[in-house]
C-alpha cells in the first residue's frame, strides 16, 4: 500500500488567559471556517483518511451490504389515528427518504396496508425524496398538522446547520402557500381554529429565544415572547386535548410555562408558576384540571394536579420515591399515564381516574390512583418502553414502543379495558435473524468511589469468550442509553463481537442522582466509571480488545478516557466530539457556552471550574503518551459540536502524542447527524464499523 505522510497542521500560538492562567493554543486559527487554510487542512485530513483506510473497502461494503440486506427497504410505520385520518409514513426501496401519508379513518382499528401497497383515499402529505431533490443534504424541522386537518406546516434544511425555511402547504387542495419563513428553528404549534402558527428563533449563539406568532395570508408576524436570560431555550407546542397552547422556557435546571386558549391565539399567554432557580415542571391538560410533573423537593420528581383556574397550585398525587425517577406524564380524556425509570429500566404506569361514586375531578384521580393504578409488565430482563405518539385524546388504547437488545422495535396497542398487549408490528430483519441466537446480560462494574455502575451487553450465544468488544457510552444531560436493537449492530455480534453500554454517571439510567453525580464539578465520574466498566469487562472475562465508542457529550467521555487510561482500549470512535470543552465553555458567542453552564460548569467566572475543566477537557490534556488509534468523524455545518474541536484535538494528538494512528474525518456538507440520506448514513455507519471490526479483531 503506497503511504502519504499525515497532515501537518501549522502552528500559530494563541494566548488565552484566565483567572491567572496562561495557555498557548497553537491550532485556535482552526475556529476560523472561512479561513482557506482552515478548509485546505480539512480536506487534507480527508485525503489521508481515504488513503489510510482504502484496505477497509471491500470489508465497508461487505457490511453495507447486511446492512442494506437486513432491511426492509420498502415498508410502512404503523398507522397513528388523529381525528378523521390515520396518519404514517413510508419508506421505498432506492429510495432516501421517507413519505408521510394519510388515509380516512374508519373505526379504531389501524388498516392494514402491506409494504408497497396503496389504500383508496390515500393522500401524500410530504414526499422527502421529491422535497431534497439533488441536494446532497436535507432535512424536516417541524412537520405539523391543524387541528381541522387542512393545513400543513413543515420546514426543511438544506445546509445540515439547522436554519429551517417554514412553509405552509393547504391538505385539500395541493396547494402551496406564499408564506414563506426563513430562519426559525424546530418546534411550531397550531391554534385550535388553524389560523395561526407558533414557531421559534434563535439568537446569534443559536439558542432559541424567541416565539413567533404568523397569521396566515399576512406578512407581519408577532413577536409574542422573547426570552432575555442567556441560560434559557424557549419552546412552543399544543396539548393533546387541543385547548392550551404551552409556551416553554427552561434552562438545565430550571423551567416556567406560560398557557394560552388555544382558540384565543392574539391572545395573551400566563404564567403558571413564576420560574425558581432549580426547580423544573411541566404541565398536562387532562380535561377539567392539569397535571403537573415537578422536582419541587422531590428530586425525582412528582406528580401533582392543579386546577385550571389556578394551575401555580399543586396538590400532590404521586410522591417522590427514591427507588423511581418519573420521567413523564400523558392526560387523556379517561384516563392518565405515567412513564418511570426504575433500577436502570424504563416503565409505564396506568392511572384509570374515571371511577363511580367519585365527586368532582380531584377525588376522582385520587381514589382512581389510590385503588386502580397499576404497572404493565413485561417479560425480558433486559428493554425499553415508552408511550408511542398517541395523538388523539379521547381514546380506550394506548400505543407503545417496545425494544430489547435483541427484540427488534416493535409497536403494541394496549387495550385498556382487557389490558391486552396486541403486538401491531414488530420492525422486520431480513435475511434469517433468529432473537435466539443471542442473550442479554447485566453485569455491574465498582467506581473508584464504591458506586456500582451498570452495563448492558449483548451477544450471539455462541461466541467464544473473552470476545473483542465495543464499549458505547454518553452520560451527560440525563440522557439515558436504554438496551435497544440495531441492525447494524448484527454486522458486529455476528463476527464474534460483544456490545455492551456503560451506564455512567452523568446519564439518568439510575435516576436524578445518578446525573447530578455525573455534572459539574463531579463530571470526572463520567469518565472513571467508563475506565471501570471497561477494567470490569476484562476482568470479568468477557472482553480481550475492548473499541470504545460515544458521540457528542459522549465524544467528550471518549477524549477523557483516553487521557486517563490510553492502555484500555484497543480502539476510539468519536462522533462529533465535544472535545475541547474548556475553550467552548469560555467563549459565550458559541452555541454550546452560557446555556451550558448548569451543566458544566461557568469556568468563565468562577476559577475552581476553571482548574476543574482544564483537569479533564480532553484538548487540554494530551501528552506524549502512546494512545490507542483514534477515529474522529465531524460535519463542517455542525452548530452543536464546531467541527474545529476534534479539528484541533486529532492535530494536538499527531504533534504530541505517540500511538495511534489518528484520523479524522469531516463531512463537508452536513450537521451534527452526519450525512442525512439513509443509504449515506448506512454507509457512513459500514465505514466506521469496518474500521471498529479491524480494530477489535488485531492482536
Amino acid at each position: 500500500m503506497s503511504s502519504i505522510k499525515p497532515p501537518v497542521a501549522k502552528k500559530v500560538p494563541a494566548e488565552r488567559t484566565h483567572h491567572g492562567d496562561t495557555v498557548v493554543d497553537e491550532y485556535a486559527w482552526l475556529t476560523d471556517k472561512e479561513d482557506p487554510d482552515t478548509i485546505a487542512y480539512l480536506e487534507a485530513e480527508n485525503t489521508f483518511l481515504k488513503q489510510q483506510t482504502a484496505h477497509l473497502a471491500d470489508l465497508q461494503e461487505q457490511v453495507f451490504q447486511e446492512i442494506k440486506g437486513r432491511t426492509q427497504e420498502t415498508d410502512l410505520s404503523v398507522p397513528s389515528r388523529k381525528g378523521a385520518w390515520w396518519y404514517f409514513a413510508r419508506t421505498e426501496e432506492g429510495k432516501q427518504y421517507a413519505v408521510s401519508c394519510r388515509v380516512p379513518a374508519d373505526g379504531d382499528t389501524p388498516p392494514k396496508i402491506e409494504p408497497g401497497g396503496r389504500l383508496d383515499g390515500e393522500q401524500v402529505i410530504l414526499d422527502g425524496n421529491e422535497l431534497a431533490g439533488d441536494s446532497a443534504f436535507f432535512s424536516v424541522g417541524v412537520s405539523a398538522i391543524s387541528p381541522d386537518g387542512r393545513m400543513l406546516a413543515y420546514s426543511t434544511d438544506y445546509k445540515g446547520d439547522e436554519r429551517f425555511t417554514l412553509r405552509f402547504k393547504n391538505l385539500e387542495t395541493g396547494e402551496l402557500l406564499d408564506d414563506r419563513i426563513e430562519g426559525i428553528f424546530y418546534g411550531g404549534a397550531w391554534s385550535a381554529d388553524g389560523s395561526a402558527f407558533f414557531y421559534t428563533r434563535v439568537d446569534d449563539a443559536w439558542r432559541p429565544c424567541q416565539v413567533h406568532r404568523h397569521l396566515l395570508g399576512t406578512q407581519d408576524d408577532v413577536l409574542v415572547y422573547e426570552e432575555s436570560d442567556e441560560r434559557y431555550w424557549v419552546g412552543i407546542g399544543l396539548t393533546r386535548s387541543e385547548r392550551y397552547l404551552v409556551l416553554g422556557a427552561g434552562s438545565k435546571i430550571t423551567s416556567e410555562i406560560r398557557i394560552l386558549d388555544a382558540n384565543d391565539p392574539t391572545g395573551e399567554f400566563r404564567v403558571v408558576r413564576p420560574r425558581k432557580v432549580g426547580v423544573e415542571y411541566g404541565v398536562e391538560d387532562a380535561g377539567d384540571f392539569f397535571y403537573v410533573l415537578h422536582n419541587e423537593n422531590a428530586e425525582n420528581f412528582e406528580l401533582a394536579t392543579a386546577p385550571l383556574d389556578d394551575p401555580g397550585t399543586w396538590t400532590p398525587l404521586i410522591a417522590h420515591r427514591d427507588d423511581t425517577r418519573l420521567l413523564e406524564i400523558d392526560a387523556f380524556a379517561g384516563h392518565a399515564v405515567v412513564h418511570f425509570r426504575r433500577e436502570g429500566l424504563t416503565g409505564i404506569r396506568i392511572l384509570p381516574y374515571a371511577r363511580s361514586g367519585a365527586d368532582g375531578w380531584r377525588e376522582r384521580v385520587e381514589t382512581a390512583c389510590a385503588a386502580d393504578s397499576y404497572e404493565i409488565e413485561f417479560p425480558e430482563p433486559l428493554y425499553d418502553v415508552s408511550p408511542a405518539g398517541n395523538p388523539e385524546f379521547a381514546t380506550k388504547r394506548l400505543r407503545l414502543s417496545y425494544t430489547s437488545m435483541i427484540t427488534p422495535p416493535s409497536v403494541y396497542d394496549y387495550d385498556l379495558a382487557t389490558r391486552e398487549l396486541i403486538l401491531l408490528k414488530q420492525r422486520p430483519v431480513l435475511g434469517g435473524y433468529d432473537p435466539g441466537d443471542y442473550e442479554q446480560f447485566r453485569e455491574w462494574a465498582t467506581a473508584e468511589d464504591g458506586t456500582r455502575v451498570p452495563i448492558s451487553l449483548v451477544k450471539r450465544k455462541d461466541t467464544a469468550m473473552p470476545a473483542p468488544t465495543v464499549l458505547y457510552g454518553y452520560g451527560s444531560y440525563e440522557t439515558s442509553i436504554d438496551p435497544g436493537f440495531s441492525v447494524p449492530r448484527l454486522s458486529l455480534l455476528d463476527r464474534g463481537f460483544v456490545f455492551a453500554v456503560a451506564h455512567v454517571r452523568g446519564g439518568g439510567e439510575m435516576g436524578r442522582r445518578w446525573y447530578e453525580e455525573g455534572k459539574l464539578t463531579r463530571k470526572r465520574n463520567t469518565f472513571t466509571d467508563f475506565v471501570a466498566a471497561a477494567r470490569h469487562l476484562k476482568q470479568a472475562g468477557w472482553s480481550e480488545r475492548i473499541v470504545a465508542r460515544g458521540g457528542s457529550a459522549g465524544g467528550l467521555l471518549m477524549g477523557a478516557v483516553t487521557n486517563l487510561a490510553p492502555e484500555e482500549f484497543a480502539g476510539v470512535v468519536a462522533e462529533v466530539p465535544f472535545v475541547d470543552a474548556l475553550n467552548t465553555i469560555l467563549d459565550p458567542s458559541l452555541p454550546l457556552t452560557v446555556i451550558e453552564w448548569d451543566e458544566w460548569g461557568d469556568p468563565l467566572h468562577n476559577a475552581d471550574v476553571y482548574a476543574y475543566m482544564k483537569g479533564y477537557s480532553p484538548y487540554e490534556n494530551v501528552d506524549g503518551r502512546a494512545y490507542p488509534p483514534i477515529l474522529a468523524i465531524t460535519s463542517l455545518n455542525d452548530t452543536r459540536v464546531l467541527y474545529h474541536e476534534p479539528a484541533k484535538w486529532i492535530a494536538r494528538l499527531r504533534a504530541t502524542a505517540e500511538g495511534g494512528p489518528f484520523l479524522l474525518k469531516t463531512e463537508m456538507g452536513a450537521g451534527h447527524g452526519g450525512r442525512s440520506g439513509r443509504y449515506d448514513a448506512w454507509r457512513e455507519e459500514a465505514f466506521a464499523l469496518s474500521w471498529i471490526i479491524e480494530r477489535g479483531s488485531k492482536a
